[in-house]
């Protein structure tokens, strides 16, 4: 199966960079079908040039802002069969593209894959916090699926889905400004295949969201809006703040 790679790019110079090197890193070691979209979405800065500086990388210019509609031009511009959705700030851990591999080729009917974040520049205390925020959403993701039969559990920016689930649902939301899209595509997924949440797929990226509005902040926005968009089918919070370092 051949893996796409679609990174959404806005004003995102400073860590695109490792993001890339980390991702043709792992196509690498494993030597899958790989390609790389970066979506350079209405970027003042210089994350095209940026992009372009690395082989087997291709951009393509969004110049509607919003991730939403990032994701989609990425999804549009690519070919795999799988469309790894992962942000501009993620690493990833090695061995990350052999466990999506491993997972897609053995769950024939599985729709899409994800696991958590972990956020490399937050302190210890913070870390535990969204462990523990991750186990309780894990908690409700098995309850919505098994017994209420709603959605399930995607973490946006390090989710990978099959290009026939997007296709059959219709693909991406774009009335969804930025919370709440990665759980609208797992209530819409579920439908079509398996929505797996797995902890052995983690992913690293910045905490910076979470340093800059705090913690009982970004916990209450994202639980709100899963819980809205799992069971009212839209977020209850429409705007959203740019987050850069």
């Amino acid at each position: 199966m051949k893996i796409s790679f679609v990174i959404p790019a806005h004003n995102e110079e400073k860590l695109l960079g490792t993001c890339l090197t980390s991702i043709k890193r792992e196509i690498a070691q494993t030597k899958c079908d790989a390609e790389i979209v970066v979506v350079n979405n209405a970027s003042t800065d210089n994350t095209r040039s940026v992009a372009l500086q690395f082989s087997q990388v291709r951009v393509v210019d969004e110049k509607q802002k919003g991730l939403v509609f990032a994701r989609r031009a990425g999804f549009l511009a690519s070919s795999g069969e799988l469309i790894a959705n992962v942000d501009a700030d993620t690493v990833l851990p090695r061995g990350w593209l052999a466990t999506v591999i491993h997972e897609f080729e053995t769950r024939t009917n599985m729709a899409a894959l994800s696991g958590p974040y972990i956020y490399y520049d937050l302190s210890f205390y913070r870390r535990a916090n969204v462990r523990a925020f991750y186990l309780v959403g894990y908690a409700a993701h098995l309850v919505n699926q098994n017994l209420l039969r709603v959605g399930g559990m995607l973490q946006g920016g390090n989710f990978v889905v099959r290009r026939s689930a997007m296709i059959a649902i219709g693909g991406f939301d774009t009335s969804i400004a930025f919370y709440g899209e990665d759980t609208d595509l797992a209530r819409r997924l579920v439908r079509v295949g398996d929505v797996r949440f797995t902890f052995k797929l983690p992913m690293y990226t910045s905490g910076r969201r979470i340093a800059e509005e705090g913690m009982a902040l970004s916990g209450y926005r994202y639980t709100i809006n899963f819980l809205s968009t799992t069971f009212l089918k839209h977020p209850v919070t429409t705007k959203y703040t740019d987050i850069r370092q």
